[in-house]
């Protein structure tokens, strides 16, 4: 049930106004590693019917801040297969982004999309 490296798994989310901790309605850092570990469990079940276990991050680069009402992209794609490892290249996007210039509700896609982090991490399987 293994896949070739290249494989990339997908998930977006919509980030709640309530996620954000700090001044200027910034989100935490933990809150993308989190889904980057959701889309990974994916990645695993795809591959090995599995949900593994995160083993490692060994890159992590916070590029850009994300914000409560940002609409996010986080992306895995399997960059290498050992026999019951798995590195993965991660990589999340603000695809749209709240207007509270424009009013309490306003909202745009983003065209590029703003890439924010980026990390490569390890899952094992059984």
């Amino acid at each position: 049930m293994t896949a070739d490296p290249g494989l990339v798994v997908t998930h977006r989310r919509y980030v709640a106004h309530s996620a954000a901790h700090y001044a200027g309605n910034l989100v935490d850092g933990a809150y993308v590693l989190a889904l980057f570990g959701d889309v990974a469990t994916e990645v695993c079940i795809r591959t090995d019917a599995d949900e593994g276990l995160f083993a490692a991050y060994s890159d992590v680069q916070f590029l850009a801040p994300v914000q409560g009402g940002d609409v996010l992209e986080v992306t895995a794609t399997v960059a290498r297969m050992g026999t019951r490892s798995r590195e993965l290249d991660f990589t999340a996007r603000v695809v749209a982004r709240g207007r509270p210039d424009v009013s309490v509700s306003a909202a745009e896609m983003l065209e590029p999309p703003l890439v924010v982090v980026t990390a490569r991490g390890t899952v094992v399987v059984p």
